[in-house]
């Protein structure tokens, strides 16, 4: 029996931080899909069901930064599970959507991989 793969949306507006992290994600068997920012995120998300993971950066360009694109995926997506980080801000878990965690950068791909499956599986 094959299981489908975790499905992760990542946003990051810095091109090599975002390659580097959703070649890990691929590497690690999730099917990866990508936004520079979160005004992308949105499209993606509407436009991809399967979707179950927001891998977010809280610092970048557009109508909102990561924190609340968290926020607004987990009102009109309850079922994502987030992870947000930061190379700038660290931030308490009470500042998090519900069940969302936070890893500073620089982050250890295989913590994300551990943590987004974990996420998931519960």
């Amino acid at each position: 029996m094959t299981h489908a793969r975790i499905a992760v949306l990542v946003v990051e507006d810095e091109p090599l931080t975002r390659i580097d992290i959703v070649s890990a994600l691929e590497e690690g068997g999730f099917l990866v899909f990508e936004a520079a920012n979160a005004d992308e995120a949105i499209v993606v998300l509407e436009q991809h069901t399967e979707i179950q993971a927001l891998f977010t950066d809280i610092d970048m360009p557009g109508s909102m930064d990561g924190l609340k694109l968290a926020a607004a995926v987990r009102d009109r997506w309850p079922p994502i599970k987030i992870i947000v980080t930061s190379g700038h801000r660290s931030i308490l878990e009470e500042n998090l959507p519900i069940d969302g965690r936070f890893f500073s950068k620089p982050y250890n791909p295989e913590r994300i991989i551990s943590a987004i499956r974990e996420m998931v599986a519960a």
